[in-house]
């Protein structure tokens, strides 16, 4: 890539940063999503860190600024009012002094705040930074494995499927099957009025979404109570990888601050996990499988999630197989990497996360490939990318195989995920 090429990138990627910035956090995208999302945010700030390292700790501490009492970092953080978004704080009703949400997301937050520390030009600020925010984060992690595995199995399970950040995949149709629609009553989404409806979640699956909030909500979100309550419980591998990930480096950032407690516990938490991993492989598949935790049984569904298990430290040869799966899908497809293998009746490569593929997860699927020695398909994932970002501009996500740009425009995690790959290209 020519130095202009470069040069262009990193300007029009730090344009959609700041224009989505509102100060203290940033919006995915204006108007789609108005407000402070938990793991856009952290992965955003990786991106702000090129521009501005004191911007990109304030993103992770204004969302850490509304943790629960109990540990848990809200999905949604409602900082003022916006009625261009539903279901908004008055569904939720969580009562909080900041209004957020009552379920969670992929904790990318250890990990993301390690690669800050590590190459943090401001030695100081980041020391400062990131010892306020290990003890935040660890009660976090502990919150997981205390409230979403309650049998001590070394695996969480998400209980709504925003919490996968995967809203709509297909790994979830059967176990999501067995959410009512009854009761949820009128409403008027608001995503469909920002992006072409044809890209979003059904209106099935709204009711769904739905019903399991107003559910949770009936127990007053004691997050102690909600995951038995919950009729959809799934172990998410990619879900996990990033888990597993986020404890291995706070235990090394912990270490480096001489934290010796949080980095054993975390310690403790990643191995447990990484090997706990295992028991979601499938040799048919040649890949990690979700698992119905309320039918025990793996999902027969080939989806980015067991893939994104590469992010983890998984044995090398498990990284190799997901390699080989990799490069099926790409012979399927023009642009790397669907999110779900285009052979299945069920893909849809326009709807969200049924088939399109989406720039944060090629960046993690990458990464972890690289770490594995997988050099040569983690290239080809990165330069994929930046076809797309050619193709169609920062859109959320893209249709794998026409490349067309899909969901919100000008988005801002897109744009962070280019800036960041500009570092290896």
């Amino acid at each position: 890539m020519a130095t202009m090429d470069k040069s262009a990138f990193f300007e029009h990627a730090a344009e959609v940063l700041r224009e989505n910035d509102l100060g203290t956090y940033t919006v995915p995208t204006k108007g789609l999503y108005p407000f402070q999302w938990n793991w856009d945010s952290c992965l955003t700030a990786l991106g702000q860190a090129h521009i501005d390292e004191r911007r990109a700790w304030l993103e992770i501490e204004t969302l850490f600024d509304n943790q629960w009492e109990d540990g848990m970092v809200p999905h949604i953080v409602f900082h003022k009012r916006d009625d261009g978004y539903f279901p908004g704080p008055d569904v939720w009703g969580t009562n909080r002094p900041v209004p957020t949400s009552g379920i969670t997301q992929p904790a990318v937050a250890g990990f993301a705040v390690a690669r800050l520390f590590e190459r943090a030009k401001d030695k100081e600020l980041a020391r400062e930074r990131a010892s306020a925010l290990l003890p935040k984060i660890h009660r976090w992690h502990e919150w997981f494995y205390a409230n979403r595995d309650p049998q001590k199995t070394g695996l969480v399970a998400i209980i709504h499927p925003w919490e996968s950040g995967r809203d709509n995949s297909i790994d979830w149709d059967d176990a999501f099957s067995r959410v009512p629609t009854e009761g949820v009553g009128e409403y008027h989404r608001r995503d469909t009025d920002h992006a072409d409806p044809t890209h979003r979640p059904t209106k099935e699956q709204y009711d769904r979404y739905i019903w399991l909030v107003k559910h949770f909500r009936s127990l007053k979100w004691d997050t102690s109570k909600l995951h038995d309550a919950s009729p959809f419980q799934v172990v998410d591998p990619g879900f996990n990888a990033i888990l597993i990930r986020a404890c291995s480096e706070l235990a090394g950032l912990a270490n480096e601050l001489n934290l010796p407690d949080i980095a054993a516990k975390n310690d403790a938490m990643a191995n447990q996990g990484l090997s706990a991993l295992e028991e979601l492989w499938s040799d048919v598949h040649g890949q990690y499988m979700c698992y119905d935790r309320k039918a025990g049984h793996l999902i027969d569904s080939l989806s980015i999630g067991g893939l994104l298990t590469a992010f983890a430290a998984i044995p090398k040869s498990r990284a190799k197989a997901l390699t080989v799966r990799i490069a099926d899908i790409e012979s399927k497809t023009n642009y790397l990497i669907a999110s779900h293998d285009p052979s299945d009746v069920r893909y849809d490569g326009k709807r969200y996360w049924r088939g399109p593929a989406w720039l944060i997860v090629n960046y993690m699927i990458a990464d972890g490939l690289t770490a594995a020695g997988e050099n040569e398909m983690a290239r080809r994932i990165i330069n994929s990318s930046f076809d797309l970002i050619r193709e169609s501009g920062f859109s959320e996500y893209y249709d794998p195989i026409d490349g067309d740009p899909c969901g919100g425009s000008r988005f801002t995690w897109t744009a962070a995920m280019v800036l960041e790959f500009l570092l290896v290209v």
